[in-house]
């Protein structure tokens, strides 16, 4: 309801389907327009200053665990109301009078009612928008304590598979960037197609092959894991398998990844735009950067117009570098690697996911790994040999993987993709390990 209301002042068609807004929930325009960014975005700064020592925290102790998510949530409403005011102050938002106009200052409708003044109408704006990330903060709340998973995940999930179905009937039908599937092979003199239409509606048709190939792919890699043989130490002849999968910290790294860079390209279009700094962030009058160091981290995307996209990633130049997009693009994935995998240690560490709380778990469970003397020692030891390694390695390819993604013009983003797929496969798991399938056949058939 919230995506599809349009805040009271702004324009109804502010809206668009950009890569900031697939990632993030959002649309622009609307109660959702900085979507789940401002509570992401307050996690990534508590996580970098727990991680750095900036704050003294221990994440095991349950009462300093709670302060970390006391302050997370008001650092999260801070962002909320920086988030709204940065919309609409760069303008991404217009605004609209609410009764008419007569020239500058106050607004005067027909019948003699005095409207707001605009200051007092962006003040309404962002307050909208303020409250709609709040909304979306204790929705998460509720679903994190009493649903299945994290609310975030599911927010992005839903994101997603909107921008899929709403991109995809815009392959077939045209519109939004695309000529369009079906007017293609009617279109033509006389209404007759032409020679080229068969070629044309498959070239149009790419990024849903994109986005089927990247489904495939990312499932095969959720499906990767490493096996280590652990046994009970009461009970003989019992030997099952602790998984360890080779995304070990999930699709978490990519979505703080993804987020600091759509939200550091958010404030840079705003801040750098009176600014004669062309090295750190070149800026269009569209406030949106377009070429500089700040720009060589941001993500590609051209619509769903495969045939302009490719062109575009090939040929194209920056406007004040003349950098290729080319060099952009590969600029932008092993950035996006690389951060990856500096959430995702930072995530292990403060999530209990390490080596030694994992240790310390199965220790307490009564397991052991067979061969190995009954030390919680020994087996953290072990269990870093793999642990460490995974994390590394799963948080780099999977931010390799939603990069190259990405670079497909896959619809709803490769990144997008990726955190849907990784999203509900462990929807599915929890799901099993609740035994719903058992309980309600009609859930099993469902899926």
């Amino acid at each position: 309801m919230m995506y599809n209301t349009t805040c009271l002042g702004v324009k109804v068609s502010a809206g668009g389907g950009d890569f900031l807004q697939t990632i993030t929930a959002a649309n622009i325009g609307s109660l959702l327009t900085a979507g789940i960014g401002p509570l992401v975005l307050a996690s990534i700064f508590l996580q970098l200053f727990v991680g750095a020592g900036i704050i003294k925290l221990d994440m095991k102790n349950r009462v300093e665990k709670q302060k970390f998510l006391e302050v997370q949530k008001v650092i999260a409403i801070l962002l909320a109301l920086v988030e709204g005011a940065i919309f609409v102050m760069s303008g991404r938002t217009p605004l609209q009078p609410l009764f008419g106009s007569m020239g500058e200052g106050y607004m005067v409708a027909a019948g003699g009612t005095i409207a707001l003044h605009a200051p007092y109408t962006m003040l309404l704006v962002v307050l909208q928008i303020a409250i709609g990330s709040i909304i979306v903060l204790y929705l998460d709340e509720l679903v994190t304590k009493y649903g299945i998973g994290s609310g975030i995940s599911l927010f992005i999930a839903a994101g997603v598979s909107f921008s899929i179905i709403l991109q995809f009937f815009g392959l077939v039908f045209g519109g939004l960037g695309s000529p369009g599937v079906i007017p293609t092979l009617t279109g033509g003199e006389g209404g007759q197609p032409d020679a080229s239409a068969i070629p044309d509606a498959i070239m149009i048709l790419l990024p849903f092959f994109f986005t089927i190939i990247v489904f495939l792919v990312v499932v095969y890699f959720e499906s990767v894991k490493v096996e280590i043989p652990i046994a009970f130490e009461r009970v003989r002849g019992m030997v099952p398998k602790l998984p360890l999968k080779f995304f070990y910290v999930s699709n978490i790294p990519v979505i703080f990844a993804s987020a600091l860079i759509l939200n550091m390209q958010l404030f840079a279009g705003t801040l750098l735009a009176n600014v004669d700094a062309p090295w750190l962030g070149y800026v269009g009058s569209d406030h949106v950067l377009r070429d500089g160091f700040l720009y060589m981290l941001t993500p590609i995307h051209g619509g769903i117009n495969t045939r302009d996209y490719f062109n575009t990633l090939l040929n194209a130049q920056t406007p004040y570098y003349k950098i290729p997009e080319w060099a952009h693009a590969v600029t932008y994935v092993l950035f996006l690697s690389l951060v990856s995998v500096l959430f995702g240690v930072f995530w292990v560490e403060t999530a209990n996911m390490d080596a030694k709380s994992m240790a310390g778990q199965l220790s307490g469970s009564g397991l052991q790994i067979p061969g190995f003397r009954r030390d919680e020692r020994m087996l953290e030891k072990i269990l870093n040999n793999n642990i460490f390694p995974l994390t590394v390695l799963g948080s780099f390819s999977v931010g390799l993987l939603a990069g190259l993604a990405d670079l497909t013009g896959a619809l709803g983003t490769g990144t997008g993709i990726l955190l849907t797929v990784g999203i509900l496969y462990r929807m599915y798991e929890q799901l099993e390990q609740m035994q719903a399938f058992e309980m309600y056949p009609m859930i099993g058939k469902l899926v």
